[in-house]
């Protein structure tokens, strides 16, 4: 409870502090809500509304609401996509550009009022712990979830994770002269595949085989460049050894290659011991398993 009061606390705090309260933020006529989504809108000048809703983590009513005010005021157009009619495109016109210059203008003048009162040492200590809690909140965003090997996520997780492999390995990386975990292999009751996605883009997998008759082996491990340090390795090889135990298995195993040093280290401190080698992968050096 005292963790929670605190956070509730800091809560209270930040939006008191960053003018969440207020109806004109920025002293614009507009609230926190609009003059965000016109920001966003304004990173690549356009926006696929979809895309907004979830990068945001908004009701697509609420969005709706706030398009149609900024509509109004002349700062966006929202059409159908030229590629896809489906899709609803919001567009900066120019007043909109003008606008959001002048958000960024009055939000580093926010930024700079906050830190001016402090001395230079309580300036350094708060720009650190606001890059902490930006780490920890953005880990807290992530959600793992079991995705068909053939899912255009789990193709594109599988292809990130192969061009990382041929970066790295000494040789290159020849997917084909490995041992292969794919389409049927990674669906039950033969295996399964996770995804772990941050504002619903696709940033780790792994991957779990269900031989019935050897252990649980662990496949495909990877995390994109943009979220390392933020545990989702960790996430994924937890919940793939919780799938694997909640499947009857006694024990897990997986093979690496030496390059992978990041993984290698993350294997030994979740408890997993070397072994001599269980299979011909013609990649791997090491090779752990793990009681559950």
């Amino acid at each position: 409870m005292d963790e929670i009061e605190q956070v509730r606390r800091f809560n209270r705090l930040v939006t008191q502090r960053v003018g969440a309260l207020n109806d004109h933020f920025l002293a614009r006529d507009r609230p926190l809500g609009q003059a965000r989504l016109l920001w966003e809108i304004g990173v690549r000048d356009r926006a696929d509304v979809r895309e907004l809703r979830g990068r945001l983590e908004l009701d697509s009513g609420y969005v709706s609401r706030l398009l149609r005010s900024l509509e109004a005021d002349g700062l966006i157009t929202v059409n159908q996509s030229d590629e896809d009619r489906r899709v609803r495109v919001a567009t900066l016109t120019s007043a909109g550009r003008r606008e959001r210059a002048v958000l960024d203008e009055r939000a580093d003048g926010a930024a700079a009022e906050l830190l001016g009162p402090l001395s230079a040492d309580q300036r350094r200590r708060l720009v650190s712990a606001m890059k902490e809690v930006d780490r920890l909140l953005t880990a807290g965003q992530v959600t793992i979830e079991v995705v068909d090997p053939e899912h255009e996520h789990a193709r594109y997780c599988r292809d990130a994770y192969f061009a990382e492999l041929d970066r790295r390995f000494e040789h290159g990386h020849d997917p084909a002269s490995g041992i292969p975990a794919e389409g049927d292999q990674l669906r039950p009751p033969a295996g399964l595949l996770l995804i772990a996605y941050l504002r619903g883009d696709p940033v780790g997998c792994g991957a779990l085989r269900l031989p019935p008759d050897a252990p649980a082996t662990i496949k495909r491990m990877w995390i994109a460049d943009s979220v390392r340090g933020l545990g989702i390795g960790r996430r994924l090889l937890a919940e793939l050894e919780s799938r694997a135990a909640a499947n009857g298995c006694d024990e897990v195993r997986l093979e690496t290659n030496r390059a992978l040093t990041e993984a290698i280290a993350m294997y030994r401190s979740a408890g997993y011991e070397e072994v001599s080698p269980f299979n011909d992968e013609v990649h791997a050096h090491h090779w752990f398993t793990k009681r559950l």
